[in-house]
């Protein structure tokens, strides 16, 4: 099945931006729709974006003008551009398939201080 790995996390204070990467490797990011997932302390891992193998984008309400996902096939890498973080968006972020998901990376900390 292949791997993922994410990264590009760090800490960053209310308002700020970052971006993490996810890079895929063996066939897991051909022609499906990939998502980044959430998971904050004491809380259910959750989709917050998700773009389709022809390039649609979907984005739960508490991210939608913050967030963009964009992926690059020739590199197999998906992108979540995170612009104005706030606090409550700290979490593990993750990507995989949004069906048939594949073995979960370690993913990335992303930490909104106040």
């Amino acid at each position: 099945q292949g791997q993922l790995v994410e990264s590009g996390g760090g800490l960053v204070q209310d308002g700020g931006s970052l971006r993490p990467s996810c890079a895929a490797s063996g066939s897991i990011f051909s022609l499906v729709a990939m998502g980044w997932y959430r998971q904050a302390p004491g809380k259910q891992r959750e989709l917050v974006a998700s773009i389709s193998s022809g390039g649609s984008t979907d984005y739960v309400d508490s991210v939608k003008g913050r967030f963009t996902i964009s992926r690059d096939k020739a590199k197999k890498t998906v992108y979540l551009q995170m612009n104005s973080l706030r606090p409550e968006d700290t979490a593990v972020y993750y990507c995989n398939r949004v069906t048939r998901a594949v073995s979960w990376g370690q993913g990335t900390q992303v930490t909104v201080s106040s």
